[in-house]
């Protein structure tokens, strides 16, 4: 792997450090992509990784970039092509020489041999458009990742990117190591780091990291079943995370305590295998989910169906529970943070797009529905569970839950209506709110029989949430004010 950056600093930080340098001296001795990612496929794995890194970057043409632990070169040249300047840096001596034997014919590359976590190492605050690494903070201790960090928002310039890839959960690569000091950290360290680092201008005005997109690599999935290979991209200015309303950890957990193992949207592992049933999925086709939750449904239909699932949700929180629960399973899933009414993706990808409850936070749900057009293959299929509404103007308890929520919802003939002005046909548009009322009812049950379980675990705040709305939610059901549609589609 890339070889990082360390610094000696006192202490235990000065034994890590020796030890870190030590293992990449060891690594980097043939400075080959072989010996850099640790892996005798890095080759054939490189020609397909490589590209698919360069993609989820944002635009960074004639602007400048900053390389943190730059290796033998794997990207410095191609970061070179586009980049006005690129400051290419990494701790080992020989290895930025070999970079630069590679890529000194690039005029605008600056090649620097530094240690990233010395504090002699500065650049000029708000300078740098792009910050990338690829493999570099998995080296360092958890206290040099927040300095690092912190150092990284203030070089950056305000609508700058901060790109970086590790290996989380266990490694990758299949070299044998005598030692492998490497950091093998949860994605949901990475992110609260990010997350609560900000920094002020001259004028006191507070910027802070905003995700762009955190996502598994797709060549890692479908070379290894791994994914373990973590990326994501930040910018720096203003964001106020859906993590912290509705799927805070805490809420998700006992949303799954509820729901099953793996599952948010109701019914669980039940109604997930009713509805995938009806898609008739074969071997080899790609699935996209569309607020994936925890991954519970895309396990099911790729350990099931020998089928490709992408699943999205815009919910970081949501999608670093999906990976973690990826770890060991060797099926073919990737998961990623994206937000389904700006993500684009090329026409005909898809066999099918498959979304549980999710589409009534859409607002533009024709335009979704469009997009879903577009994006499935010709035959291919969508299917669709979601909240929905009677027609008609609803309570005012109701229609404050609603915006409380912020959720958009139709009728159910209306909802289909949208799907064939997407120009679907054989769409099937059912009212299943009798099921879902045996479903509330049934998972209701279940909580209050398993009281003292749930206590264990939850607060009672957590536990009042869960029977006050359960019970909300069967009420007006129950009236016949809020439905639940299931809706299937082709192209």
């Amino acid at each position: 792997m890339e070889a990082p950056m360390v610094a000696v600093v006192n202490g235990l930080g000065e034994v890590e450090r020796k030890v870190q340098k030590s293992y990449w001296e060891e690594n980097s001795k043939d400075l080959t992509v072989e010996s850099m990612m640790l892996d005798s496929r890095a080759a054939d794995l490189d020609k397909e990784e490589r590209p698919e890194v360069l993609s989820i970057l944002p635009s960074y043409k004639g602007k400048t970039v900053l390389e943190l632990g730059a290796g033998i070169g794997r990207f410095t040249g191609d970061l070179a092509k586009e980049a006005e300047h690129v400051i290419a840096l990494d701790f080992i001596e020989s290895v930025i020489k070999k970079n630069e034997s590679i890529n000194g014919h690039f005029k605008n590359i600056t090649f620097r041999c530094a240690d990233v976590t010395s504090p002699d190492l500065t650049f000029e605050n708000n300078s740098i458009d792009l910050i990338f690494s690829n493999w570099l903070l998995m080296y360092l201790s958890d206290e040099e990742v927040e300095k690092l960090v912190g150092k990284m928002v203030k070089w950056l310039k305000v609508g700058g990117h901060i790109f970086f890839r590790e290996s989380c959960f266990h490694q990758s690569g299949d070299s044998k190591r005598k030692v492998n000091p490497t950091h093998y950290r949860e994605p949901r360290f990475y992110t609260k780091v990010f997350k609560e680092c900000n920094s002020y201008d001259n004028d006191g005005n507070c910027f802070e990291l905003s995700l762009v997109t955190s996502k598994c690599i797709g060549a890692y999935v479908k070379n290894k079943k791994n994914q373990n290979q973590v990326i994501s991209t930040e910018d720096k200015g203003f964001q106020r995370f859906l993590d912290n309303v509705q799927y805070k950890a805490s809420g998700i957990l006992r949303y799954e305590r509820v729901f099953g193992e793996g599952y948010v949207s109701t019914g669980g592992v039940e109604t997930t295998k009713e509805f995938v049933s009806m898609l008739d999925l074969k071997p080899g086709q790609k699935v996209l989910d569309v607020g994936c939750g925890i991954g519970g449904g895309d396990f099911y239909m790729a350990e099931n169906h020998d089928v490709h699932v992408l699943g999205i949700d815009l919910s970081i929180n949501m999608v670093s529970f999906a990976i973690e629960r990826a770890i060991g399973r060797k099926c073919s899933v990737e998961f990623e943070v994206a937000d389904c009414t700006t993500k684009d993706y090329p026409e005909n990808s898809f066999d099918v797009i498959y979304s549980r409850d999710t589409i009534l936070h859409i607002h533009d749900k024709p335009a979704l529905f469009r997009s879903f057009f577009k994006w499935l293959k010709p035959g291919g299929k969508v299917l669709i569970s979601d909240y929905c509404k009677n027609p008609g103007k609803p309570s005012e308890e109701f229609a404050a839950y609603i915006k409380q929520r912020g959720y958009d919802l139709h009728d159910v003939k209306a909802y289909g209506k949208m799907l064939e002005d997407a120009g679907f046909h054989d769409v099937i548009a059912e009212d299943r709110t009798e099921q879902f009322l045996r479903v509330l009812a049934r998972e209701l049950t279940e909580v209050e029989k398993n009281k003292d379980a749930f206590l264990a675990d939850f607060s009672q705040e957590d536990y009042d949430a869960i029977v006050d709305g359960w019970n909300a939610k069967l009420k007006r059901s129950s009236v016949g004010e809020q439905r639940w549609g299931l809706f299937i589609a082709t192209k």
